[in-house]
């Protein structure tokens, strides 16, 4: 089974996401209720959180999906076995390091943690120099955001800087809901499109997008990273952020989500974009002094992030893997815990009284989330694959 493991990208890095979002959500809910001090870090455990959501479950998650949609874009050969185990190894190393980062020396587990992107990044780059598309070749400045923004961090960690860890924070969690912004305005219509066309729909209901609306979020998307890590007042960025939440609401409206709501994997996808659309209203509101800033910012992590990823993860799984697109009951169960565990969040955030239980509850549901995503997963991720019924 090892082998098969390292034989695809999706395979160990989709699995290890899975693995890291139950561990994760454990140790939270475990040490909100004080049964564990949290990870032997020298920062708090709120920032080991918060880090590790971004730039440890979120780069797995990342690493997966390129590591098997780009050779499907250029036609390059994918990435051999002992490339894959390497970077799945730099990924653990950087878990275990800052996990650990209160016994290590900074400047080591700085170095360990920020190591995976570029490697992930080089091996995409000479994947995507087959056929360098202007479209496809941006996501490596994404990856850039990322990594950018993890350095921020460490930066303030190792020493070197004294107010740089929460823009990198902020700035990670904007990067990765911009980059799924970018990847799922391609495959939300498209793979909606593809199974109405299947269903004999009519042409015309077919989802369609507004090239002006497309390029706006295109534009914010590159630019919201930018404007956070560099440490702009909030109420700077406030518009930006509602605009392209504004923005996300547009695409979504001409995509045919209602015609979605009996198709679990389908409609996992739309909702995780309406995810981010809400996500980035509330953060942006945050900015003009209305509401919560930890509100937007936890439903963009929560609902957008968890929940994209848990819809791409089991859509390419089983996709890649030979099985039929069809999300099994545990699956789509997972995918509105997921979702409820967002709004929970979010409800804890306005309503002090709920807070402390809502943090509780929110965690157990992520938790089971990605259980169950293990649980219906685990063939497609570890088995061999099978002739496909598609």
């Amino acid at each position: 089974m090892l082998n098969r493991l390292f034989s695809e990208g999706f395979r160990v890095f989709f699995l290890a996401a899975g693995l890291y979002g139950v561990f994760t959500g454990l140790i939270w809910v475990l040490y909100l209720g004080g049964a564990t001090a949290g990870p032997a870090s020298s920062q708090a455990p709120v920032l080991w959180h918060a880090h590790e959501m971004i730039f440890g479950y979120a780069t797995a998650a990342i690493g997966g999906f390129f590591l098997t949609a780009v050779p499907n874009w250029t036609g390059a050969p994918g990435a051999r076995q002992g490339f894959i185990a390497l970077a799945a190894g730099l990924w653990l190393a950087g878990r275990l390091a800052v996990w650990y980062a209160g016994l290590l020396p900074p400047v080591l587990v700085a170095a360990l943690d920020l190591s995976f992107i570029p490697v992930l990044a080089l091996k995409i780059l000479t994947q995507l120099l087959k056929r360098p598309k202007p479209q496809n070749v941006m996501f490596l400045l994404f990856l850039s955001y990322i990594w950018a923004a993890n350095l921020l961090v460490h930066l303030e960690w190792t020493g070197a800087t004294s107010d740089t860890a929460l823009a990198g924070l902020r700035g990670g969690l904007i990067a990765v809901t911009a980059l799924i912004s970018v990847l799922g305005g391609r495959v939300t219509p498209a793979f909606t499109r593809n199974a109405m066309k299947r269903a004999g729909v009519p042409e015309a209901r077919w989802p369609h997008s507004a090239k002006p609306v497309e390029r706006a979020a295109l534009i914010l998307a590159l630019l919201l990273p930018i404007l956070v890590m560099t440490g702009l007042p909030a109420q700077a960025i406030a518009p930006a952020a509602i605009l392209f939440g504004l923005l996300q609401i547009a695409r979504l409206a001409r995509w045919g989500g209602a015609w979605c709501l009996n198709k679990p994997i389908l409609l996992a996808l739309h909702l995780g974009l309406a995810m981010l659309a809400l996500g980035m209203l509330l953060w942006g509101l945050s900015g003009l002094g209305i509401g919560n800033e930890l509100a937007g910012l936890h439903i963009l992590g929560i609902g957008c992030v968890g929940g994209m990823t848990l819809a791409v993860m089991s859509r390419a799984a089983l996709g890649h893997s030979g099985r039929p697109l069809v999300a099994s009951a545990p699956m789509a169960l997972g995918y509105g815990l997921m979702a409820a565990a967002a709004l929970l969040r979010w409800a804890g955030t306005e309503i002090d009284s709920l807070y402390l239980p809502a943090m509780l509850a929110t965690g157990g549901l992520w938790t089971a989330a990605f259980t169950l995503y293990l649980m219906a997963m685990w063939p497609a991720l570890t088995g061999p694959r099978v002739t496909t019924a598609e």
